[in-house]
C-alpha cells in the first residue's frame, strides 16, 4: 500500500492541509464573476451584485489561503535547528501577516464591498449616486489590501522555499517553480497598487497565482512521501 500508513502523521496533516487550500482556492477563484473590466466600476458592480454565491466564492478562498498557509507552516515546522530555523521562522512571520490581510481583504471585498452594491443596485434613481460613491470608495480600500495581501503572500511563498531548499524538502526544480509564482504574485502586488485591477496587474497576478497552486499540489505530494531531497 502505497503513501504514508499513518494517516496521524503531521506529513499527512500538511499534505492534506495543501491540498485543501489549493482546491479551495481554486473553486473560490472559478466561481468568481469575471466577465466585466474589474477596473471598470460601473459594470463590474452590476455583475457583483447578481452574483448569487459571492460570500461562498470570497469565503472559499479566503479558506484557501489560510489552509495553504497552515501546510506551510506546519512543514517548516518540524526541523528547528541551525540556519533553517530563521527562515522558517521569518516565513511563519511573514505567513501570519499575508493571514491577516487576506482576512481583511475578504473582510472588505467578500462582505462590505458586496452589502454596499446590493443597495447601490436596489436603490431609487436619487439614492444610486450616493450609494455608487461609497460602494467606490470601498472598492479602494479592496484593491489596497488585495495589493498588500498579494505583496505578503509572495514575499511568504519565497522564504518559504529558501527553508525548504536548506532543509533538503524540495528539489530544485520544485523550488525554481515555485520562486517563479512567488514573483509573479509579487509583481501582481506592485502592479495592482499603482494602477488597480487592471490588466497589467492581472498579468502578473493570474499566472503567478496559477504556478503557485501547481507549486502547492507538488509540494504536498512530496511532503506526503516524505522523503527528503538529496543535496
Amino acid at each position: 500500500m502505497s503513501g504514508d500508513p499513518n494517516p496521524g502523521n503531521p506529513a499527512s496533516v500538511s499534505s492534506a492541509l495543501l491540498i485543501a487550500g489549493a482546491v479551495l482556492l481554486f473553486g473560490g477563484t472559478l466561481l468568481h464573476p469575471m466577465h466585466e473590466d474589474p477596473n471598470d466600476a460601473l459594470r463590474a458592480f452590476r455583475e457583483y451584485a447578481a452574483d448569487p454565491v459571492w460570500l461562498f466564492s470570497h469565503m472559499a478562498q479566503l479558506a484557501g489561503v489560510l489552509s495553504m498557509v497552515a501546510g506551510l507552516v506546519l512543514i517548516l515546522g518540524r526541523p528547528s535547528a541551525g540556519p533553517l530555523r530563521g527562515w522558517a521562522l521569518l516565513t511563519t512571520v511573514f505567513g501570519a501577516a499575508s493571514l491577516a490581510a487576506a482576512a481583511a481583504l475578504q473582510a472588505v471585498d467578500g462582505i462590505a464591498l458586496k452589502a454596499v452594491v446590493d443597495a447601490w443596485a436596489m436603490a431609487d434613481a436619487a439614492t444610486k449616486p450616493s450609494l455608487f460613491s461609497a460602494a467606490f470608495a470601498v472598492r479602494q480600500i479592496e484593491v489596497g489590501f488585495a495589493a498588500i495581501s498579494a505583496m505578503l503572500l509572495g514575499l511568504t511563498v519565497l522564504l518559504a522555499n529558501v527553508a525548504l531548499r536548506q532543509a533538503r524538502h524540495s528539489p530544485l526544480w520544485l523550488s525554481s517553480l515555485g520562486g517563479a509564482g512567488a514573483v509573479g504574485v509579487l509583481i501582481g502586488g506592485f502592479a495592482t497598487a499603482a494602477t488597480g485591477f487592471s490588466d497589467t496587474a492581472m498579468a502578473a497576478n493570474m499566472p503567478g497565482s496559477m504556478v503557485l497552486l501547481v507549486w502547492v499540489v507538488l509540494l504536498a505530494v512530496i511532503d506526503f512521501r516524505h522523503k527528503p531531497v538529496a543535496a
